[in-house]
């Protein structure tokens, strides 16, 4: 196969749950390409140095890396032109840079400590070790664990953060529009992420968002649901 994606997995090979591997994933089905999964684990650095990355996802094209969700989203599009379009031109490349920086700091900065000590769970001893130390380091003297002891009213200023969100969605169902593109796919990498690793609730059921979420789950075959994941 002539497309390779390492993506970062726990004890379960099958269970992919980075936002950004995500990100790759949905461009990926979205463009009608398939990539040969490469489970990675967080300590598993020499795996991908060679490749000149310390992070995922890296993604081989006839061996050749491109590292980093937008880089490869932008890779995909300008050399797979004959599939569908991930940005819809220029003015939505544009635009859909803008939502990444707004999918890290917003959706993916505002997911990370109402989950944060569910992670671990899923992690192999040595990968749960290094995560709670290397994440434990950013917080000064507060645990894991402290830093999620408030997500319960941690998750209300979240749902509000969403608002403008919901605004566009009145008016559209997908964020790109009457389909969904890389602007969804952005967004949508965090929400799988928290699905896929913590069985805490972020959305309510009769939330716009959560009807958005519902659809990309069943997008390209159900490819997001079957992947397993909590049922929140």
């Amino acid at each position: 196969m002539s497309l390779k994606l390492f993506e970062l997995v726990g004890t379960d090979a099958a269970r992919p749950f980075s936002p950004y591997c995500w990100r790759t994933r949905m461009a990926l089905a979205h463009k009608g390409l398939s990539a040969e999964s490469l489970p990675w684990r967080f300590t598993e650095k020499g795996a991908i140095s060679p490749h000149g990355s310390e992070k995922v996802p890296v993604l081989l094209h006839h061996d050749k890396p491109v590292i980093d969700s937008w880089a490869i989203a932008n890779y995909l599009e300008d050399n797979f032109p004959d599939q569908p379009s991930l940005f819809g031109g220029e003015g939505g490349r544009a635009m859909a840079r803008m939502l990444n920086a707004w999918g890290d700091i917003a959706i993916v900065g505002g997911i990370f400590p109402l989950i944060i000590a569910d992670i671990p769970k899923n992690l192999a001893e040595v990968d749960a070790t290094y995560f709670r130390q290397s994440r434990e380091a950013r917080f000064g003297s507060k645990t894991l664990e402290d830093v999620m002891a408030s997500r319960d009213t941690g998750v209300i200023a979240f749902r509000k953060s969403l608002e403008v969100m919901r605004q566009t969605l009145k008016r559209q169902p997908f964020i790109g529009g009457r389909a969904p593109n890389y602007a969804d796919y952005i967004v949508f990498g965090g929400f799988q992420w928290a699905r896929v690793v913590s069985p805490f609730r972020l959305l309510e059921a009769d939330d716009s968002v959560y009807a958005w979420r519902e659809k990309l789950l069943d997008a390209f075959d159900g490819m997001a649901r079957t992947s397993p994941g909590h049922a929140v």
